[in-house]
């Protein structure tokens, strides 16, 4: 396992797949028939996809923010130019 881990690491992945891959790490861990080893490096690519979701997350939460302030600005700026 830790071989497997240590190569999905490196490649560029989606969150979906990375969600899908902690949903898979957590259950290995869970069910007690890792090695220690396996266990450690399981514990250690679970941190990184933790890190990974969540930076995803809290990018689309920006990218959120700033679709809604332009939406904001321009529904406020067409309002305006109707006034006229």
């Amino acid at each position: 396992m830790g071989i497997e881990m240590a190569a999905k690491s490196s490649k560029t992945q989606s969150f979906e797949a990375a969600l899908a891959e902690l949903d898979q790490v957590v259950a290995d861990m869970e069910s007690g028939k890792l090695t220690l080893e396996d266990s450690l490096a399981a514990y250690k690519r679970g941190a990184e996809l933790l890190s990974f979701c969540r930076s995803r997350l809290d990018d689309a939460q920006q990218q959120v923010r700033v679709l809604e302030e332009g939406a904001l600005k321009d529904f406020t700026a067409s309002s305006d130019a109707n006034k006229d």
